[in-house]
């Protein structure tokens, strides 16, 4: 995915962190300015789906305008492990199988919490 908060931003003539955390703020969304510097400065690994949606109400745009698609590039393409889904057809291409999270080491009953 391709962050586009900077251009978004630029284009609403908004040129630093406090110009759009004031934006952010008209709208009621009020991260400190900080977190506002480091959405502005590079792609953050995640963003809560509210926030996002508060950042695009104060720059009037669609998330589509802030998250961009990037097509992987061929050695980033995921390897092809031969499970498929459940219910799946033979040759239907629907990609990898989710993982499973593995069980516990210990396997028996929880202790309970220090008292």
């Amino acid at each position: 995915m391709k962050w586009n908060l900077r251009m978004v931003a630029a284009q609403r003539d908004l040129w630093r962190p406090a110009e759009v955390l004031a934006a952010f703020q008209d709208v009621g969304f009020n991260p400190s300015l900080s977190k506002v510097a480091a959405l502005w400065s590079g792609t953050p690994v995640t963003v809560r789906l509210d926030d996002l949606d508060k950042m695009c109400a104060a720059l009037d745009c669609t998330v589509a305008d802030l998250l961009q698609a990037e097509p992987l590039a061929a050695g980033q393409a995921m390897p092809e492990s031969g499970q498929r889904a459940v219910g799946a057809e033979e040759g239907s291409g629907s990609g990898p199988v989710r993982s499973v999270p593995r069980g516990r080491r210990g396997a028996g009953p929880r202790s309970l919490p220090p008292s």
